[in-house]
């Protein structure tokens, strides 16, 4: 730390513009943010605001996000220890009255008051100057007809040197629509740009009839138009737009209007875009631009657009646009709108109950109106310290820098991910995953393999195995940015579409994530809800014996409809989102699926609650509802709750972790009885083991060498025990597999990670025994990968990319290992049978229903003795 910790950024050539970004410092560095001094490359000092994210168990700083403006030409920046200097130049300052709220930066004075009015600006001046804007926000149902709004509420802004927010919402819109609205209006110091950050959801439940939750669900919002205009005094007669990121500034006439219809991509017509009709409502490639009474099309616009003169303009840019299509940008004499859901399209906007839009853009005011400072909102800077860094901080357990793995081929198989014909950016084009709705997932060709009707089959990955982290992981190693793009892009489409925004279903599903779709099945109308209403329909026609065993493990694993499920429920990448860009939705998402493993277990909020109040077990179920052993949905109830504790410090999130470890683990388990070789229906069990590993580094970072902490230890090393023992590399096993293909051999590397975690709990031979079998099925899995030419489909290099890291450090550190308990020799006593709630209700229902028939019949029985006596 003697010289710091350099922040390369990615800018624009000219001008300035805000820098925000997330950072880690080892455990004991960083005592308080008041400590951190940003210097240019010149050594002159930068205003620069910190807040903390993430702390170490000794209360020091292990994450913190930073928010400067940067410059073109004074990278790279450098970030360091010592005490505060005086910096000159503009600061943010806001104050709060009755009639509203006022945010100076320095360059531009808002005063904002309250009325309905999403952007309540009462006045504006900008350098001194006054700039006359007022705004609409405006939304319109299916039959074009103005949907109210109420009166938004307000929070109290948070203020730093460099950046305000300021956040407002509607809790519901319209009786009949039933939507939310929020918005985060962010200002800067010196600049009059304000970004904005507009959320509309559909709050109602999806009523999924017959378990089906295909488009055209009565629990959908219908719009047709949902605009944002800002009004101002133009006299030019002239708008100035630059359509494209590469697209100089011109001049064009009144009225303007660019819409983009469709992704502007070779497969623009894919059937990943049909509505709940089945058709496929868009009409032309690319975008349109009008002006006046000229017309001109391109493919993929990222437009920038200028209306007025000098002092009273207004600018806006838009990043992501064409990515997010329908979707326009309009300029009159008198105003300029942007129309997120455009009534151009030549359909009306379906928004799925308990589904939500995030859009970002920029508007930038009077003199600061121009190409050169909204170019910084356009293509948003980005900044970035080293591999190195990131690695040696000890912020992500066991990551070390890429240049530093000896195993070039695992990273030969990573890389695919990034370049040629099958890395992530290449298959999004194959179905033309673009849109609102889709931008940002991946496409999941591993589900086409088995596909006989026309191509391409739609599929959507979801985040399974927690594509968010692997991404995370390899940029940290890497530091190639398009890992960071792939995984912010993925993150924010996560939370606003796969995440089940609604609290008016059963707690089984609200909150929760949705599946991906259903194994080799096309998508159709269920978008990213895993099971289309078409296959289902497929099924009957083809006569599908319901007797079937691979018909019923099918129905049990995803029964029907693939509502949200403990199986698919990964939130790690999107923690580690929140700490590289302090994006306050991600930090929600992990919290909010961690409350869900809470609430879908809570035998208070069933039907049944009347006969139990037991546990229901749908946090712990792995398969079927019979099985609570390890398995892949417990472990990922488990890493949730350890996630949730983390960022909230919220002891019931540990609790109930530890209630799920005693409940589906146990040193002394039968292990013949777990029955862990019958592959197809127990191979998740090393998901559960890596969420155990990663409990115990938890408990030992806290010091926390307890009772808990020894029952869990010693329930792993009993199970890698006998892996030691009788584990064998799955594929070396095909007969025993319905479909033998790479992603078994991907997910030996789970195999290798728990024998690592298990090496650091033991010692001598044992410990030995452990890393060499880690190295044997590490090698096993990436020699037999190597040898499919499927290798680089997208599930198993999701699953590269999220495990199989680890080995490097321990290679580079082979003594590690952790404290053993500090407690006295424990009995753990013998495994108890989980029972759940529905289990015990309808056992007591038996029971009710016999006690009221034998009471019943007793009555009768001395009636009739009665009257025949």
């Amino acid at each position: 730390m003697a010289h710091g910790v350099e922040l390369t950024v990615s800018t624009p050539p000219v001008g300035c513009g805000p820098v925000t970004t997330g950072l880690p410092w080892p455990r004991g560095e960083l005592q308080t943010v008041e400590k951190l001094v940003l210097l240019d490359a010149t050594g002159v000092p930068v205003l620069l605001q910190a807040t903390p994210l993430d702390r170490w168990p000794d209360g020091s700083i292990r994450w913190v996000r930073l928010d400067w403006i940067a410059e073109a030409g004074r990278g790279p920046y450098r970030v360091t220890l010592g005490e505060p200097v005086a910096v000159a130049g503009p600061r943010v300052a806001t104050q709060v009255t009755k009639d509203g709220v006022t945010v100076d930066t320095g360059c531009a004075h808002f005063v904002f008051h309250q009325t309905d009015e999403v952007f309540p600006l009462r006045s504006l001046a900008v350098e001194g100057v006054s700039v006359p804007v007022t705004s609409t926000f405006t939304i319109r149902d299916q039959h074009n007809r103005p949907v109210p709004l109420p009166r938004l509420a307000s929070e109290k802004p948070e203020c730093g040197p460099v950046m305000a927010r300021m956040r407002r919402w509607v809790p519901v819109v319209g009786r009949k629509q039933r939507l939310t609205l929020h918005l985060d209006l962010t200002f800067y110091a010196g600049a009059a740009v304000v970004r904005f950050d507009l959320t509309l959801g559909n709050p109602r439940r999806a009523m999924h009839p017959g378990g089906l939750w295909d488009l055209g669900d009565p629990g959908s919002s219908w719009l047709k138009d949902v605009a944002i205009s800002f009004q101002v005094q133009n006299s030019s007669g002239f708008a100035l737009c630059s359509p494209e990121l590469a697209a100089p500034v011109e001049q064009f006439p009144l009225p303007l209007e660019l819409y983009q219809d469709s992704s502007g991509g070779e497969n623009w017509h894919s059937t990943n875009h049909i509505n709940h009709r089945r058709e496929i409502p868009l009409r032309f490639r690319g975008y349109r631009l009008r002006s006046g009474p000229d017309q001109r099309g391109g493919l993929r616009a990222t437009p920038m657009v200028l209306l007025g003169r000098g002092e009273q303009a207004i600018g806006l840019a838009m990043p992501e646009f064409w990515q997010n299509f329908p979707i326009a940008i309009e300029a009159t004499s008198t105003a300029l709108v942007l129309r997120l859901l455009p009534h151009q399209f030549a359909d009306v906007h379906e928004l799925q109950g308990g589904e939500q839009k995030t859009w970002t853009f920029a508007l930038g005011f009077g003199s600061q109106a121009t190409a050169e400072v909204l170019e910084w909102f356009r293509r948003p800077a980005r900044a970035f310290a080293s591999p190195p860094w990131y690695c040696r901080s000890g912020a992500i357990p066991y990551l070390t820098p890429q240049t530093e793995d000896p195993h070039s081929d695992y990273l030969a198989l990573v890389a695919a991910a990034l370049e040629g014909p099958n890395s992530f950016a290449a298959k999004r084009e194959v179905i033309d995953e673009y849109g609102w709705r889709h931008f940002g997932d991946i496409y999941g060709d591993h589900e086409a393999v088995y596909h006989h009707g026309p191509p391409p089959l739609v599929s959507h990955y979801n985040n399974q195995y927690d594509a968010i982290a692997g991404f995370g992981y390899q940029f940290l190693r890497s530091g190639d940015r398009r890992w960071f793009q792939l995984m912010d892009e993925l993150a924010r489409h996560v939370i606003d579409i796969d995440i089940y925004h609604t609290t008016a279903d059963k707690s089984a599903y609200n909150g929760g994530l949705f599946w991906h779709t259903y194994h080799y099945a096309d998508a159709d109308t269920s978008t990213h809800r895993s099971y289309p209403r078409s296959l289902l329909q497929m099924k009957h026609r083809a006569g599908l014996d319901p007797h079937d065993p691979k018909v019923q493990k099918a129905n049990r694993v995803y029964a029907p409809g693939g509502g949200p499920s403990n199986e698919h429920n990964y939130t790690t990448g999107l923690m580690l989102h929140y700490f590289l860009t302090g994006h306050l939705a991600s930090r929600d998402a992990v919290l909010g699926l961690a409350r869900w493993v809470i609430n879908m277990d809570d035998g208070r909020q069933t039907i049944f609650r009347w006969l139990s109040r037991a546990d229901t077990g749908l946090a712990s179920q792995s398969r079927d509802p019979s099985y609570h052993g390890p398995g892949r949905g417990a472990g990922n109830s488990l890493v949730a709750l350890l996630d949730g504790y983390r960022l909230s410090g919220e002891r019931v999130f540990l609790a109930k972790a530890e209630q799920l470890i005693r409940r589906c683990i146990h040193p002394n388990d039968d292990m013949a009885q777990r029955n862990l070789l019958d592959v197809e229906n127990r191979w998740f069990y090393t998901m559960f083991l890596q969420a155990l590993g990663k409990y115990l580094d938890y408990k030992d970072e806290y010091s926390e060498h307890d009772a808990m902490y020894a029952y869990a230890r010693a329930s792993l090393l009993h199970y890698a025990r006998w892996m030691a023992q009788y584990e064998v590399p799955t594929l070396s096993r095909p007969e025993i597999l319905e479909y033998p293909n790479e992603t078994w051999a991907a997910q030996d590397l789970r195999k290798c990670d728990v024998f690592l975690f298990a090496a650091k709990h033991t010692s001598g031979p044992e410990k030995l025994r452990f890393r060499e079998r880690a190295e044997f099925f590490f090698r096993d899995a990436i020699a037999r990968l190597q040898s499919f030419p499927t290798r680089t489909l997208a599930r198993p290099l999701v699953l590269l990319l999220s495990h199989g890291w680890m080995i490097a450090y321990f290679r580079q550190h082979p003594d590690v290992s952790a404290p053993p308990p500090v407690v006295a020799r424990c009995d753990f006593g013998t495994p108890t049978v989980f029972v759940p709630q529905k289990q015990i209700a309808k056992k007591r229902a038996k029971m009710l229903v016999a006690v009221v028939t034998g009471g019943v019949l007793v009555v009768l029985l001395a009636l009739i003795s009665g009257i025949l006596g």
